[in-house]
């Protein structure tokens, strides 16, 4: 089921924290290793937790993503969405949201040889997983990997531009 997107405006204040996560995995249609993004919020912001997710709505409804919907082809539509690869880091652009993370060698492989890169951003928020702790391998599947994760996220494949020095 896909949600409609909505006129709901955006309340800074009730996104919080938010986050990108970098990693390299085998993607299931070919068994190559792709490069994945997460995009999540720790659901620190003002306001309930549903007005939390409805601010994260309100950010993937103005990057034209659907949330529970296809899967986006950033190249091949008019997604305000951007993603940089600079060096270690990764920069992506969701307007009004400007994240950046640090990304493994792996992912960077990845990235550069599919020439794109898996972004899910979700509506659910992880609390849990604070920016720069470790994560293990455990820990990310059973948040990406749940269902209600899954349901409550946009997806989309972007491509993956480095910045030329």
């Amino acid at each position: 089921m896909t949600s409609t997107q909505t006129d709901v405006p955006l309340n800074r204040a009730h996104l919080g924290t938010v986050a990108v996560l970098a990693w390299a995995g085998e993607h299931a249609d070919d068994g190559h290793d792709a490069a994945f993004l997460l995009g999540y919020t720790l659901g620190d912001g003002t306001g309930t937790s549903e007005e939390g997710e409805a601010a994260v709505r309100a950010v993937l409804a103005g990057a034209k993503l659907p949330v529970g919907g296809a899967i986006v082809n950033g190249a091949l539509s008019s997604v305000p969405v951007t993603l940089v690869v600079d060096g270690s880091n990764a920069v992506l652009t969701l307007p009004p949201l400007n994240v950046t993370c640090s990304v493994p060698p792996e992912w960077t492989a990845a990235a550069e040889k599919r020439g794109q890169v898996h972004l899910m951003f979700t509506t659910r928020p992880w609390p849990d997983h604070r920016p720069g702790q470790p994560v293990t391998q455990e820990q990310l599947q059973a948040f990406v990997g749940d269902e209600d994760t899954i349901r409550a996220a946009a997806h989309c494949r972007l491509p993956a531009a480095r910045l030329r020095k």
